[in-house]
């Protein structure tokens, strides 16, 4: 069992910057390959960045140069920096596990123009 919980979300005005961070617990196991999706009202699920176990990490073209995903074994915590913030970033954001596909409940960005 996995446990993840997002926080960090909120309003920003176009431009700015935002950091989500997701605290997980229980399995570890399950916490090798860790994402970052979001999913916007009226939309589909998009991922928005992967870290690997060897400490590769993957971007959607939508936030390639504006968004950092990191992991802290140590600290149990999966984080993402988001610069240059966009209307179209406005989306609830969620921490999940590649193995078994956990996810979190999600917190909210909300980006204004």
């Amino acid at each position: 069992q996995v446990h993840l919980v997002e926080s960090g979300g909120g309003l920003v005005q176009a431009g700015g910057s935002l950091s989500l961070s997701c605290a997980f617990s229980g399995d570890t196991g399950c916490m090798s390959d860790m994402n970052w999706y979001r999913q916007a009202q009226g939309k589909g699920r998009e991922l928005v960045a992967t870290v690997f176990t060897s400490g590769i990490t993957d971007y959607a073209d939508s936030v390639k140069g504006r968004a950092t995903i990191s992991k802290d074994n140590v600290q149990k915590t999966l984080s993402l920096q988001m610069n240059s913030l966009k209307p179209e970033d406005t989306a609830v954001y969620f921490c999940t596990t590649s193995v078994y596909d956990y996810w979190g409940q999600g917190t909210q960005v909300t980006v204004s123009s």
